[in-house]
């Protein structure tokens, strides 16, 4: 039937847009911006729903479980890392440590990944194809297949821990100056040990402080480990 020209037409329901589907990649995605944010601590399954405006039940649809949900937040790391290939047995030292800066570099710019990292075993995709970039540039060096092993876990367990340490520092909101004054208390403390007891940390008080602000101290740590596996290469 028409309807009545004096009677008032109804306004059309608003239509709502579709509603993007929940997967994998929306979950990690969120939990990354949550963590660079907010800090690692503020990641749960919870907080990630919560983002997501849906339930956590949703999310466990397509992770299992916070563990999983570490796993993929440092394989996205590993995908963001442009790794030195293929290995070259003149130039592996040094590719060693480009690896090392950029597996640095990577972490640094996903703060709260080293975090993720600390204790796990990686074992997404592109973590796996990074312990193969690595295992492959220390065979190419001529290590025993032993130190080849122990070391692929040796040097990631270095860089999470400066990238950790960071994080740390990044979460206390640390200044350049805050740093700087923090040291200068730290030498001063050093150095006003009794020298009867504390000869040598009293001695060295500005060497034990020096190199903080920079990337120094990572550089020196990186030409240890390199110089370590380097001479085991000439045992083997």
């Amino acid at each position: 039937m028409t309807q009545s020209p004096w009677q008032p037409i109804s306004p059309a329901k608003p239509v709502r847009p579709a509603k993007e589907p929940l997967n994998r990649e929306r979950i990690v995605d969120t939990a990354l911006r949550v963590m660079v944010d907010q800090g690692y601590e503020a990641v749960s399954m919870r907080k990630i729903a919560q983002e997501l405006h849906t339930g956590p039940a949703s999310l466990y649809a397509h992770v299992a479980n916070k563990k999983e949900l570490d796993q993929l937040l440092v394989d996205r790391a590993a995908q963001a890392m442009n790794l030195p290939s293929p290995p070259d047995p003149e130039r592996w030292q040094e590719q060693l440590k480009e690896a090392m800066r950029e597996m640095l570099r990577a972490m640094r710019t996903m703060p709260g990944v080293a975090r993720a990292a600390i204790g796990a075993v990686p074992l997404g995709e592109a973590a796996l194809r990074t312990t193969e970039c690595l295992l492959g540039i220390l065979k190419a060096g001529g290590l025993p297949d032993q130190a080849v092993a122990w070391a692929v876990d040796l040097i990631p367990l270095y860089v999470t821990a400066v990238a950790f340490e960071e994080n740390v520092q990044r979460a206390d909101e640390w200044s350049p100056e805050d740093i700087e004054r923090f040291l200068d208390g730290l030498r001063s403390y050093f150095a006003s040990l009794p020298a009867d007891r504390f000869p040598l940390t009293m001695a060295l008080a500005g060497p034990l402080t020096a190199g903080a602000a920079g990337d120094d101290r990572f550089e020196f740590g990186i030409a240890v480990i390199t110089a370590g596996l380097a001479s085991l290469a000439e045992q083997n």
